[in-house]
């Protein structure tokens, strides 16, 4: 698998017939390790061509379960034909949704209908009739006149129907500010507030994603670092849709495969849209971390310079029967959004897009767009650490092996080893629970002697500088006392890697 995948083998070259076998294994430890990291309560979104759609489909049912299925996204993902030698356009691809415990079935809330037009600081929120179902006759406390107490419009009950509450229930509602007003009396009635972070109902959301402007995601990649440096990143809208799809308010988000930076990108934008704390996790190669993906998240934190002019989504309304039907209360939370939303922009458009109703907002930018706000940390891995590459060369140094046996010992990462403490006891570094020391010189002659041996004086030594009374944790080649004596202690004797006493072997 080494061999398959490292640059020289070409593991995805186009005439090498190994080349889906390559792919697999590629992906299967990747995937491995993304089920073991996963929630319990957590999904993974893997988008995929038709490349190798279908292998991955198999590979996904096999480390994931078949029962862990949700469904399949497709999204557009070009806007212009792209008939080559086929004379068929591929325009979209595929979003694979696995969940990692019982299922989503159920549990995903489509968020696009949950808007914030007069700026609620509880967040975004979807409005509910407050109508009823009893007539005057059956229960006259529900028939009464409400009254707007802004404009002081009169809103009178459907003799049929009357209210869902008493007087006692709507004043409870109004105090609480959860009564959405229409324009007018002749335009719709009162409406009660259901805000995201309240509601539990559960709304079937569609697989087809033909609204998707699948080609934007370069656009916006140039407008922040002022030119082209990655091909065919994901698009702001594609990302956004996956995390309100996906996420809570506190989610973590983790994307191994980080490219252009699109998912820290719309974390960010989430959570500033409705106040969430989410927090990413990205993963990229060194070809591209720093300069490209790093210095996106850098830049939409801090804003960056652009002159040109700026779209944000104010409203997305899927349009069927039911709602056109009722046209002429859709229209009025249209512009209800241009209302309060429109202050901040130069223009704002309704249009028709792929069987929905679009508010967007547009705002000219002279100098620089201004920043998402937030943080992050930039971290690399170290070399590996395997005893293969560790004793390439022969015997390691003190320093290369410590970080080695800390991390096997521990499962954290050592960031230094003091040289002078190391020559005294061996004193590596320490967790909540152990001090680790190592015994250890890159001699073969010191290692093949009972200086190398763990001794009484040593242990006397180590156990006199543990202020903590710790664990001990001691690597060496060799020990002159008993485990029992050692366990007395406090102290547990570790055997050096068998791979080093090969060495001495030969």
């Amino acid at each position: 698998m080494r061999e398959w995948i490292k640059k020289s083998a070409n593991p995805v070259e186009k005439e090498d017939l190994e080349r889906h076998d390559k792919w697999l294994c590629m992906m299967w430890p990747r995937l491995k390790l993304l089920h073991e990291l996963l929630a319990e309560d957590g999904a993974i979104f893997v988008s995929i061509d038709d490349n190798e759609g279908h292998r991955l489909r198999g590979v996904m049912d096999e480390i994931f379960g078949e029962e862990h299925f949700l469904g399949v996204f497709c999204w557009k993902t070009r806007n212009t034909d792209n008939r080559v030698k086929s004379k068929l356009s591929i325009d979209h691809e595929n979003v694979l949704v696995y969940s990692r415990g019982e299922g989503l079935r159920g549990r995903v809330i489509d968020r696009s209908d949950f808007q914030n037009p007069d700026k609620d600081p509880r967040g975004p929120y979807v409005t509910d009739p407050l109508t009823g179902k009893a007539t005057a006759e059956r229960r006259p406390n529900l028939h009464y006149n409400i009254v707007n107490p802004e404009t002081g419009d009169i809103f009178k009950p459907d003799p049929a129907r009357g209210w869902i509450t008493d007087k006692l229930g709507f004043n409870a509602l109004l105090k609480d500010k959860r009564i959405w007003w229409p324009a007018s009396p002749t335009t719709g009635n009162p409406r009660k507030k259901r805000f995201l972070t309240e509601t539990e109902e559960r709304m079937p959301v569609s697989s087809f994603w033909s609204d998707l402007k699948g080609q934007s995601g370069a656009d916006e990649l140039d407008q922040i670092l002022g030119e082209r440096l990655f091909d065919f990143p994901k698009s702001i809208e594609f990302m956004l849709r996956v995390l309100d799809l996906a996420t809570k308010p506190n989610s973590i988000v983790l994307d191994s495969f980080a490219g252009s930076g699109t998912t820290a990108h719309a974390v960010l934008a989430l959570n500033k849209k409705d106040g969430g704390n989410r927090k990413f996790i990205l993963v990229e190669t060194e070809k591209y971390a720093d300069k490209l993906t790093a210095e996106r998240v850098r830049r939409v934190i801090q804003g960056y310079k652009f002159e040109g002019t700026q779209r944000e989504e104010l409203l997305r309304e899927q349009l069927n029967w039911t709602k056109l039907q009722k046209a002429a209360a859709l229209l009025e939370k249209a512009e209800s959004i241009e209302k309060f939303e429109g202050s901040g922009f130069d223009n704002v458009t309704k249009t028709v897009e792929g069987g929905a109703l679009v508010v967007t907002g547009e705002k000219k930018i002279t100098e620089k767009t201004e920043g998402l706000c937030g943080s992050f940390t930039f971290a690399t891995l170290g070399p590996e650490m395997t005893l293969d590459k560790l004793l390439a060369d022969g015997l390691p140094a003190f320093e290369s092996l410590a970080k080695y046996v800390f991390f096997t010992a521990t499962g954290r990462t050592l960031s230094d080893v003091s040289k002078q403490t190391a020559k005294s006891f061996g004193f590596i570094g320490e967790t909540d629970v152990y001090r680790v020391h190592l015994h250890y010189q890159p001699d073969k002659n010191w290692l093949q002697s009972n200086d190398a041996a763990l001794t009484e004086k040593l242990v006397d030594e180590m156990v006199a500088a543990n202020k903590g009374k710790k664990k001990l944790l001691v690597f060496a080649a060799a020990k002159f006392m008993s485990q029992r004596e050692l366990s007395r202690q406090g102290v547990e004797f570790c055997q050096l890697p068998y791979a080093i006493h090969r060495i001495l072997g030969d």
